[in-house]
């Protein structure tokens, strides 16, 4: 009987792992956009079994060698640092979901898993937009706003708003200089 149960446990705490791992937006970004290469996604599912794995050989582990472990591995699979703060809340969901495993508690291990998921679909849509965010389209599109409010602008040089720099002027050359540093749009006004 208990040796079943303990199958069980096991099974439940690979599914619980599974479910925090595809709940975490830093990972799924990193599939998403390929940043462990071509097998971003078999990484993913690997990467769910190195995480039980690690558990399982050492049973006491402390939160900041959790940590530790999954930011290797976030670094050297998928060439991804995680800076958003999402390590520690992920460490600890694997951690509270092994405790469970531990005791053997599957109904604890069960509802954190649908728990964690449930969150994850209400998530989604706000990281979806985030990522959208941060991995520059969102800067994309404003380029693209800018770039055509500067051409019109660059162009009605007759109403004085935005007369075209002498490129003898050295402040006028120094000041777009700066301002490639600051705003990438102005980049591509310079190139015209």
């Amino acid at each position: 009987m208990m040796a079943g149960a303990g199958e069980d446990a096991r099974a439940l705490f690979r599914a619980g792992v599974r479910a925090a791992l595809e709940a975490w937006p830093a990972l799924q970004i990193a599939v998403e956009n390929g940043f462990g290469g071509v097998h971003s996604q078999e990484k993913a599912e690997w990467l769910g079994g190195a995480v039980e794995d690690y558990f399982i050989r050492n049973a006491d582990l402390e939160l900041d060698e959790v940590e530790d472990f999954l930011g290797e591995l976030m670094t050297n699979e998928f060439d991804t640092v995680v800076e958003d703060g999402s390590l520690p809340q992920v460490s600890q969901q694997l951690q509270t979901m092994f405790h469970h495993f531990q005791k053997g508690d599957g109904a604890a291990l069960r509802e954190m898993a649908s728990h964690i998921t449930q969150k994850k679909c209400k998530v989604k849509a706000t990281a979806l937009k985030a990522a959208k965010e941060t991995d520059g389209d969102q800067d994309d599109a404003d380029s693209v706003e800018e770039m055509e409010v500067t051409a019109t602008n660059d162009g009605a040089t007759t109403d004085g708003v935005s007369p075209q720099p002498e490129p003898s002027d050295p402040n006028s050359q120094n000041i777009k200089e700066e301002d490639i540093v600051e705003d990438g749009w102005t980049i591509v006004r310079r190139k015209k």
